[in-house]
């Protein structure tokens, strides 16, 4: 389900610095709420990291993602990720802007695919892991409720809290 994807770019002479203020600014922004909204529209991204190397001359990004590379090329340019990447980017060596037609031939040409690369999790989306992480809020708040502390006393449940699965349901909730 999930794949990556990291581009090595050169950045301009003299631009290293406004290139970190700009990674720095949008660190601090990534939990705005134009930035998580983006992010939530995308939904297919797991992570994304920003490097400056080689004594401020290169930069690499890399990122994982679900579904296909060019939706999720095309993706970011129909949010505000876009501007994101833009500013970014365009402290780097011949950068088109993400919505030019050559954007995806820019990134393929610096794209270097990893000889390896493990996820702990390869068959979750990131649909799916925010659907589990809701799932779970709703369950832990059952668990903190008198109701269902009742429940597990009342004698008439006694066959259901002892089968395997229940048993092994409230493990998982107590680990």
């Amino acid at each position: 389900m999930c794949s990556e994807f990291t581009v090595f770019s050169k950045i301009k002479p003299g631009h290293a610095d406004a290139l970190r203020a700009d990674l720095a600014e949008l660190a601090e922004g990534s939990a705005d709420v134009e930035a998580r909204a983006a992010l939530r529209q995308i939904g297919t991204l797991h992570d994304a990291r920003h490097v400056i190397f080689d004594n401020d001359t290169r930069h690499m990004f890399a990122s994982v993602f679900d579904g296909s590379w060019d939706t999720y090329i095309d993706d970011f340019g129909k949010t505000a990720v876009g501007a994101r990447f833009d500013k970014v980017f365009s402290h780097t060596e011949g950068f088109p802007g993400v919505a030019d037609p050559g954007v995806k031939d820019w990134f393929l040409a610096r794209q270097a695919p990893a000889g390896v690369f493990v996820s702990s999790y390869p068959d979750l989306t990131v649909q799916r892991i925010w659907k589990d992480q809701r799932v779970n809020e709703a369950f832990q708040a059952v668990l903190d409720t008198p109701e269902f502390r009742a429940a597990l006393d009342n004698p008439a449940n006694a066959e259901l809290l002892a089968t395997p699965a229940f048993q092994k349901l409230m493990e998982e909730a107590a680990g």
